[in-house]
């Protein structure tokens, strides 16, 4: 797409103005530090900034340096993102920055080819970083850009499409200026969190308004075009709260699929045609387990970006010794249980139980 000097010129420069007078005082932003950054660009994928600061300032001050990260447990990262979801984040970021100390001595790379291979870190994390912490000019075309871009070229493509957000790259690279590439891409988001939002956008507000195409022709409350996402999968799920002797069983998701390798309490899809109760008898009995089934039944539900779990909750007291313990499970004392790190849907199973911070 082509767009003429002029007015490219135009939109770049009342873009910068507009960000120099109107940019959010955020915590990330205050320091020219590309851990900051990348720690703030992970959070921020599919989280509100609200949400974020809170975590980004609790994780900073735990975590102040890349080695601290790095010296980290992965037990002791996944604590501190408890809340904030989607924990494969946590995971990745830990190790891309365990492999910054390895390799670069502690530098994250500011070559797009050194960092576009770290862990987790995708086109647009690596253009974030390089041109906010860098100052290189190298598109960032997050949600919010591609939809400023939809309504100011009136773009009928579909957003959720790879092909698109290529399109759009291709479309950023343009328009970046040389000067301030960095406040430029940030510029951008903020225009799309901020003013050109996805539902109401407050195109009177808007200080490239008279170049938008969308806005000219009437669409922004139609742009951009995104196909609907698929309803979340339902499933229906057993967990069980086991007791014995003052202490839970918890025990650690498997290695790999959805909440992989969190904790959590024990939980088997349930089939719908064999009543719960039948359920309870075969666990126990797989598990060689004598209980005492307490009349603490519960129901709730969850919804996961892809699946929505239908949950039913039993809280059972072993009566005795427990002689089996099932594969990566322990038994944590009961004061003990908060100190794990449990992704959402646990830490409700546990408010029922009676576990509260």
């Amino acid at each position: 797409m082509e767009i003429g000097d002029n007015r490219l010129h135009d939109i770049q420069e009342m873009l910068l103005q507009w960000y120099l007078e109107n940019q959010r005082d955020l915590p990330w932003r205050r320091h020219s530090n590309a851990y900051y950054t990348l720690v703030s660009e992970i959070m921020l994928q599919q989280t509100k900034v609200a949400t974020v600061i809170p975590y980004f300032e609790r994780f900073i001050k735990r975590f102040p340096t890349v080695y601290d990260l790095a010296d980290a447990s992965d037990d002791d990262v996944v604590k501190l993102w408890e809340g904030l979801g989607y924990y494969s984040r946590a995971r990745n970021l830990h190790a891309a920055i365990k492999e910054v100390v390895a390799t670069y001595d502690g530098v994250i790379p500011n070559e797009k080819e050194k960092i576009s291979k770290l862990k987790g870190i995708g086109p647009y994390t690596t253009g974030a970083v390089l041109s906010i912490a860098y100052k290189q000019k190298v598109p960032a075309v997050d949600g919010n850009v591609m939809r400023v871009f939809s309504r100011l070229f009136d773009m009928e493509d579909d957003i959720a499409k790879p092909a698109t957000r290529k399109k759009m790259e291709a479309i950023a690279e343009q328009i970046i200026p040389d000067r301030s590439p960095g406040d430029f891409n940030q510029a951008l988001m903020e225009l799309g969190a901020t003013v050109c939002t996805p539902k109401s956008p407050e195109c009177l507000f808007c200080p490239i308004r008279n170049f938008c195409k969308g806005y000219q022709a009437g669409r922004e409350h139609i742009l951009p075009i995104k196909t609907k996402a698929k309803a979340p999968k339902k499933a229906s799920v057993i967990m069980f709260g086991v007791k014995w002797n003052n202490k839970l069983l918890v025990q650690k998701r498997p290695s790999s699929g959805l909440l992989a390798n969190m904790w959590a309490l024990p939980t088997e899809n349930r089939m719908e045609e064999m009543p719960y109760i039948s359920q309870i008898e075969e666990y126990c009995e797989m598990n060689q387990y004598s209980a005492k089934i307490s009349e603490d039944v519960y129901r709730f539900e969850h919804i996961f970006s892809h699946r929505h779990w239908k949950i039913i909750l039993i809280s059972m007291e072993l009566s005795e010794n427990p002689v089996y313990l099932p594969k990566r499970s322990i038994w944590v004392d009961e004061q003990s249980v908060l100190e794990f790190a449990f992704p959402k849907v646990y830490q409700k199973a546990l408010e029922q139980l009676g576990y509260r911070n």
